[in-house]
């Protein structure tokens, strides 16, 4: 009974920390725009968020180490709350970047934390049931946080205030638990070039993946606006997308235990490229095709990473997995910290149309090195059992570490 009193606390902790920082980006985005930013200017505040998510996954197992799990967590999440509360406060793109870099690492921070505690916890016989509950929390946590939008009144005291006050109240599940904390798990070796030399092809798809995820949750409020969504019609586009791309991940996955990865990257970048062809030259007269194509372009963009992550891990033994885990989250954020910047830029000069102009660019990209590369090497025999990958920390390469063992197990 105490396990489960703990991982509820864990997923609780998880579902209020997501409906904080999930809606401070496209609330940022309507607000901004009232207070007269340029798009460049809404698409830094998108890159800072990313920035601070790339220190928090280098510093949080570090502080962790020196002050243990719980003032940790207390430590990122009042600095999300503190970001969040000060908006109100300095109205300026650049003073509302520095908030957004506190907000990443509260999101980096505290996920750190939580993963960790999750896979202290976690035994053989439960780890399935405790990583699929805690896929459903992240996905629908996200999808209600894009939906926040629609209710939180743009440039408003009470709206941000309303999100540090969630943000507040993830402490109370973690830290009111009675449950030990967990030893401190050491921090990975980061080591993005090896990993590239290691899997050329995982290490591109991880760097589309944070180029695509980061360019339409960041940027896509700003096509939303632009092609005339209402606050709460640009919610529900936005999380049309997260839902698309979770529904997707069960026949990738299927197609992606069944047949060479690699073709199944390029086919997700293939359909990435005709979604956004389609979204890009279609002018909006009525809703149901922007949400149909919201769908799709979930559907083809979001499992990127998972596969990408998974043919890079058929490479890799046991003991280097949560090593390679934490290059390619490395990777994913420098591909996540620029592509908001740039995506803004072109649609300040080209259009909305110019957003998914540049996600089909990035995708044509990797359908041709994917190509090159099936000519350079045969796909690995002994494989890696894909699994969705929630972009959070690195700890999830430990959360994960069985699957291969687990596959060769099922097939004696």
């Amino acid at each position: 009974m105490r396990l489960l009193i703990t991982f509820a606390a864990l997923f609780l902790s998880i579902a209020l920390l997501q409906l904080s920082s999930g809606a401070i980006g496209p609330l940022d985005v309507l607000s901004g725009r009232q207070e007269g930013f340029t798009n460049p200017q809404l698409g830094l505040l998108g890159s800072a968020q990313f920035l601070g998510f790339f220190i928090g996954c280098w510093w949080a197992p570090r502080l962790m180490g020196t002050v243990g799990h719980s003032r940790t967590f207390a430590v990122f999440a009042a600095s999300g709350a503190i970001g969040t509360i000060a908006h109100p406060l300095f109205v300026d793109p650049h003073a509302w970047a520095a908030m957004r870099i506190m907000t990443g690492l509260c999101v980096a921070g505290c996920y750190t934390v939580i993963e960790a505690w999750m896979q202290a916890k976690v035994t053989n016989k439960n780890r399935g049931r405790v990583m699929g509950v805690y896929r459903v929390v992240d996905i629908v946590a996200s999808s209600s946080a894009q939906l926040m939008i629609g209710v939180l009144e743009p440039a408003s005291y009470i709206s941000y205030n309303l999100l540090a006050i969630i943000c507040c109240a993830c402490l109370f599940p973690l830290t009111l638990s009675t449950s030990r904390q967990p030893d401190t798990p050491p921090a990975p070796r980061l080591k993005p070039i090896k990993t590239a030399l290691l899997s050329p092809l995982g290490a591109a798809g991880v760097v589309v993946a944070g180029t695509t995820s980061s360019s339409f949750r960041m940027v896509g409020p700003i096509y939303g606006q632009e092609v005339g969504l209402t606050a709460t019609q640009t919610g529900y586009f936005l999380a049309t997308v997260l839902l698309g791309g979770a529904i997707a991940q069960f026949p990738t996955g299927w197609l992606a235990d069944k047949f060479d990865r690699r073709w199944v990257l390029i086919a997700l970048s293939a359909f990435s490229i005709a979604v956004c062809g389609a979204i890009g030259f279609y002018s909006p007269t009525s809703l149901l095709p922007i949400f149909v194509g919201a769908a799709l372009f979930g559907a083809a963009t979001f499992p990127i990473f998972s596969v990408s992550t998974a043919h890079a891990n058929d490479f890799v033994t046991q003991e280097k997995i949560v090593e390679v885990n934490a290059s390619l989250m490395f990777l994913y954020g420098v591909g996540a910290i620029f592509s908001p910047l740039i995506s803004s830029n072109l649609i300040e000069h080209f259009g909305p149309a110019a957003l998914f102009s540049f996600i089909a660019f990035v995708h044509t990209g990797l359908v041709l090195f994917s190509l090159s590369r099936m000519r350079v090497r045969p796909t690995n025999v002994d494989r890696t059992r894909y699994t969705y990958i929630p972009r959070t920390s690195y700890i999830l390469g430990k959360l994960m570490k069985r699957s291969k063992k687990d596959r060769l197990l099922s097939e004696k």
